[in-house]
């Protein structure tokens, strides 16, 4: 038992289906890519970059939130920022679900090897394989990186209860939005953005941040929910931690929306045959459809469900709410991906484009990605307290009121 601040914390070990659960989803979704790869191979290679962004974004983005409480000395996340840490964590190894990708970049990306093509000639200094690694491999480290200086000083103050460490992870912070930026712009492009190569916006990197910023703050809120009502956190906790979380969900997801919709108009508007060729391949052959879904499924739907102030109060609401935001950007994705297959395989075999299908590989990747993050989450909550009971905001976070 732990007292800091006046707050009392008692460490309690998760139950073991925790763990049981996130290694038979995780062994699911391998065995799920492993029969898709057998009948599928080109659509489980893109199902692999769809794994590899979104744990990638959802981490990195955790990371960011946890630099953005301490610039902003916020003090309502405090009670669980080590739930942000713990998925932020997650950069440690996510770089392994990228190795398939290195592995098939030939078969992903057709800028690989390409000769004869004016536009991909002219991008050739920064789409070719060297330079791709070396950014790919200067992103992660910098990632761990901060990531290992954030959680370094939290789980010292545990111990220390140095109040000088916030002011050393404010400084950190300072210098990690910048870099923050930069690399999940770039990593946006690298891997998403560029299985069209001819095509490019200068908003894409900051919509794929929104997405990735809700589904960091979808996980976050499920986890912190389940801790908090089955009491594994401190006693304080309620609606008014809740409805922030809530409200971050709701203004990311307008931003999203903002960002989405700008990306959209501007281009349509401009007509450029080398800008709209992403939007009609995702138009034609009945992408339509799911171009509609996206916005049903993205903007309306959550925007109903959670605009009122009740509703980010409601732990079940909550969870509603974070579980279709997080299928939602699995969605997105799958809107970002898989017309590049439908195009990549009509031109590999010489046959005609399929339009909207759902392969084994999406919900296998789902399926990995949701075993994994529960797996992951579980290992670390072996290691270290669920509460950074060393922060000297700690108890102001959990006075928290609205």
């Amino acid at each position: 038992m732990s007292t800091a601040n006046a707050v009392v914390y008692e460490k309690k070990a998760l139950p073991g289906s925790v763990a049981t659960t996130g290694i038979a989803l995780l062994v699911l979704g391998l065995i799920g890519l492993g029969a898709s790869f057998a009948m599928d191979p080109l659509r489980t290679k893109f199902a692999f970059v769809m794994l590899f962004v979104f744990l990638a974004g959802a981490s990195i983005c955790s990371l960011f939130m946890v630099a953005i409480e301490y610039i902003a000395g916020a003090v309502w996340s405090v009670p669980f920022r080590r739930v942000f840490e713990m998925l932020a964590s997650m950069l440690n190894v996510v770089w392994i679900f990228a190795l398939p990708i290195f592995v098939f970049m030939g078969d992903i990306y057709h800028w690989v090897g390409a000769s004869g093509d004016e536009v991909l000639t002219r991008k050739a200094p920064y789409l070719n394989q060297p330079f791709f690694i070396a950014r790919f491999v200067l992103i992660m480290g910098l990632w761990i990186l901060f990531n290992f200086l954030f959680s370094k000083n939290s789980r010292t103050q545990d111990e220390t209860r140095d109040q000088r460490l916030t002011a050393k992870s404010i400084k950190l912070a300072a210098g990690f939005i910048p870099v923050f930026g930069l690399s999940i712009t770039a990593l946006s492009i690298d891997f998403v953005m560029s299985v069209e190569p001819h095509w490019f916006s200068t908003m894409f990197g900051v919509n794929f941040f929104a997405g990735s910023l809700i589904t960091a703050l979808s996980v976050i809120a499920i986890a912190t929910i389940l801790l908090n009502e089955n009491g594994y956190l401190v006693k304080g906790l309620g609606g008014d931690h809740y409805y922030s979380i809530g409200f971050g969900m709701f203004a990311g997801n307008i931003f999203w929306t903002y960002t989405a919709f700008s990306q959209c108009m501007l281009i349509w508007y401009a007509n450029q045959p080398e800008e709209t060729s992403w939007f009609i391949h995702r138009w034609e052959h009945g992408w339509w459809v799911v171009s509609i879904a996206l916005v049903i499924i993205h903007f309306i739907i959550p925007f109903f469900i959670i605009i009122q102030r009740k509703n980010k109060r409601s732990p079940s609401r909550m969870l509603l709410a974070a579980g279709l935001y997080i299928f939602a950007h699995c969605f997105d994705l799958y809107w970002m991906m898989i017309p590049a297959y439908d195009h990549a395989q009509a031109a590999s075999n010489g046959g005609a484009l399929m339009g909207p299908t759902l392969g084994l590989a999406e919900p296998a990747a789902l399926l990995t990605a949701i075993g994994f993050i529960v797996f992951w989450f579980q290992l670390q909550a072996k290691k270290q307290n669920l509460v950074a009971i060393g922060d000297p905001k700690l108890q102001r976070g959990i006075d928290f009121r609205l």
